[in-house]
């Protein structure tokens, strides 16, 4: 069998012991019987995740990633519980079929879920995409669509009425990441501390709550390789909950580049840069109203929020680098670009 072509071998030092899991998963999930062979889908930044390949059957393995994570976050328990049923009401939402809460078993936590197959696009436009001119604008249609109908679920209809505490929701946001950041931080920067005071300072009233993802962006969607206006799946639910949903439009125009951006933001988009047939943030933001009907008057504080917690993660990620907990040498440009963010977390304060 040809190895898939969006995965690759699995990283040596986040290897685990594929005779145990094959024994652990025979008899729990259909086609499990079969010989397991595993590769890893190399894309992501935190969570780890690989395929498990049973010949005729397919499945998707997540885990935290390696060394210790913030409380909360990576939760795969979560995860489980939202895609269990979300799929249901929400049909980019992959099923997840089982989770593991025994860490003998690969060494954390994990979950399986159904695979979904498509093209994520992450730096460069697929070149399965070239040929469509308009190929950037239909993604970026979709992207915004796409959350506003997640954001309209019912999610009590489903049972996920406890998933979260709304009330409240932004400032906790502000809170936790701060004390995330107090704990990852390698160095002092002042930019983060006024960022921080700016933001309890100037939080936006309770909005009326949604089913928020907590990491919308490009590159945590899978388009129809046919369509690039159609997607097939929204990835990465560990951190989803109930709270205000524009701060997954926050974080959406935190990781989207527009050719004007300074280098260091394109190098940290999730996105293709350079590239103006892209919408730009301000397009994003009017399709979003438009479609939503909700109010984006204070837009302002929230993609400020956004850019606040992508210096956290990137630092959490750096610290985790600088540990030896990964090898992954992407990791080492973190170092650099964690105060710029912060400075321009700042500008966005100033502006807002």
């Amino acid at each position: 069998m040809l190895p898939e072509l969006d995965t690759i071998p699995v990283r040596p030092d986040e290897r685990f012991d594929e005779a145990r899991l094959a024994d652990y998963l025979r008899g729990r999930l259909a086609g499990a019987d079969a010989p397991l062979s595993v590769r890893q889908f190399g894309g992501g930044a935190a969570n780890l995740t690989y395929l498990l390949d049973y010949g005729a059957q397919q499945y998707v393995l997540r885990r935290p990633p390696l060394g210790p994570v913030a409380p909360s976050s990576h939760d795969m328990g979560r995860e489980y519980r939202v895609l269990a049923v979300l799929y249901q009401a929400y049909p980019y939402a992959p099923r997840a079929f089982l989770f593991c809460d025994d860490p003998d078993v690969i060494g954390a936590p994990f979950l399986v879920m159904e695979r979904r197959h498509g093209v994520v696009v992450r730096r460069s436009l697929p070149q399965v995409f070239a040929p469509i001119a308009d190929a950037p604008q239909r993604m970026s249609a979709a992207l915004v669509d796409a959350l506003v109908d997640l954001h309209r679920v019912d999610y009590a209809a489903l049972g996920l009425q406890g998933l979260g505490k709304p009330a409240g929701f932004i400032s906790r946001q502000v809170e936790g990441w701060y004390g995330r950041w107090q704990n990852a931080q390698t160095h002092d920067l002042p930019a983060m501390d006024a960022v921080y005071a700016w933001l309890k300072a100037n939080l936006p009233p309770d909005a009326a709550p949604a089913l928020v993802h907590n990491d919308f962006k490009l590159d945590n969607v899978m388009l129809a390789a046919d369509d690039p206006g159609r997607l097939v799946a929204v990835f990465d639910w560990d951190m989803c909950t109930l709270g205000d949903p524009l701060s997954d439009l926050g974080a959406l125009l935190t990781y989207w580049s527009q050719p004007d951006d300074p280098p260091y933001l394109q190098m940290a988009a999730m996105m293709p840069v350079g590239d103006s047939r892209f919408w730009t943030r301000e397009q994003l933001v009017a399709r979003y109203a438009e479609r939503s009907g909700r109010d984006v008057a204070h837009l302002g504080f929230y993609h400020a929020l956004g850019v606040f917690r992508l210096v956290v993660i990137a630092a959490q990620i750096y610290l985790r680098y600088r540990r030896g907990q990964t090898q992954d040498a992407r990791f080492e440009a973190f170092g650099t670009m964690i105060p710029l963010l912060a400075r321009r977390a700042q500008e966005l304060t100033a502006s807002a």
